[in-house]
């Protein structure tokens, strides 16, 4: 079995709260890792195990071992009952480990019921820096999900279009989206033609016939089932006028290859979008290792209508730091100083650049190297 690097996240949060919850996207590995966490197991889409969790709750509580719930959100009416158990006796820990397949937004109980009761904790597919054995370009073309492509690669792309087929059919209708799945399934290919794009909902609304407004909507729940991600852009006070609108990505790099009907690495690398394929995966597999690590940040892209760009830019608080990401063996000097002008502007205190260089090069702060280095040293930086 692969160790998660999350696993250490989750025993520490259960040590300080009574309460933690381990969200992500569906077939993330979510069960699997708790169930490698001692505790009483329920699967709360499972009608058996939400009658036994009702019948057997009292001694539950009163117990001293940890109560495990996956897919929380199945079953709304548990949480008012966290909340009294919890406030009845607020003093114990690591009594409750929930999980779950959408965002706490979409969890609305959540939000309503255990606010300072429950510690947050996001589980990505598979990274790069839990695979040191797997070649950086199959974890790019084929994604991280374990069942998807890490455990048996031969089921790309077929596994990745049967997964957003029963999300479309049966999970996100769920969960609240108000859309028929033939309208989300187009939706599903309309945001894979634009990922890496800045995002426009008129347009996007206008090819499929629908209004900008309930394309917006949608979109909500896909990025809440941690499928799409939406990366503000960064405000600061410059003479240049910036890009205002958000980037649209997808966070698995796998599933918008198949939905973009690619087959191998050498069609990938023949596709006109590739070098924002190729992006959209260093931001994703960045903003997981710091997830990894503990270390909180908001995450950023910086446009100006003059064409300077940063794709990322990290906000640490105290630190600020502007990352690009070039599809090629060989930086030049040239793509470093480009990153330096546009990383000047806002004073970015480490700049960035991630390449398939085999060589790193680190001057100060201004860094060159590969994406497992820099996963592999982000605490030195």
């Amino acid at each position: 079995m692969i160790e998660r690097k999350t696993t250490r996240i989750v025993c520490e949060r259960l040590v300080s709260y009574p309460a933690v919850g381990l969200v992500g996207p569906r077939q993330s590995g979510k069960t699997t890792l708790a169930r490698d966490i001692d505790g009483a197991y329920f699967d709360l889409e499972q009608e058996g195990d939400r009658l036994k969790l009702d019948l057997g709750w009292d001694s539950l509580v009163q117990s001293d071992g940890l109560v495990i719930l996956d897919e929380a959100q199945a079953c709304p009416e548990v949480f008012p009952r966290l909340r009294g158990a919890i406030d009845r006796d607020r003093g114990r820990k690591g009594r409750f480990l929930l999980l779950g397949s959408v965002s706490p937004e979409l969890m609305v109980r959540v939000s309503q019921s255990l606010a300072g009761r429950l510690s947050l904790v996001e589980l990505t597919p598979f990274l790069v820096d839990e695979l040191p054995e797997t070649p950086v370009a199959s974890l790019w073309l084929r994604g991280g999900y374990p069942e998807g492509a890490v455990l048996e690669p031969g089921r790309y792309p077929q596994w990745h279009r049967d997964y957003l087929e029963l999300l479309s059919q049966r999970d996100l209708p769920a969960w609240g989206l108000p859309a028929s799945p033939q309208v989300t399934r187009r939706l599903l290919r309309m945001l894979a033609a634009v990922h890496g794009q800045l995002w426009n909902a008129s347009r996007v609304g206008k090819s499929m016939g629908l209004s900008y407004h309930s394309v917006n909507k949608y979109t909500d729940y896909l990025r809440g089932a941690f499928l799409i991600r939406s990366l503000p852009p960064y405000h600061a006070n410059l003479r240049k006028r910036l890009v205002k609108s958000p980037k649209i990505y997808w966070r698995d790099a796998g599933l918008l290859h198949a939905l973009l009907n690619v087959e191998n690495e050498e069609e990938l690398l023949h596709q006109p979008w590739v070098g924002a394929s190729w992006e959209g995966f260093v931001i994703e597999q960045l903003l997981g290792a710091l997830i990894h690590r503990d270390l909180h940040c908001d995450p950023f892209y910086l446009r100006t209508h003059d064409c300077h760009e940063i794709d990322l830019v990290l906000d640490f608080g105290n630190r600020l730091w502007a990352v690009e990401s070039k599809l090629t063996t060989n930086p030049t000097s040239g793509d470093l100083m480009r990153m330096n002008k546009t990383a000047d502007l806002i004073r970015a205190d480490m700049r960035i650049l991630v390449s398939q260089t085999a060589e790193p090069v680190v001057q100060g702060n201004v860094v060159s190297c590969s994406l497992p280095w820099l996963l592999e040293h982000l605490g030195e930086l």
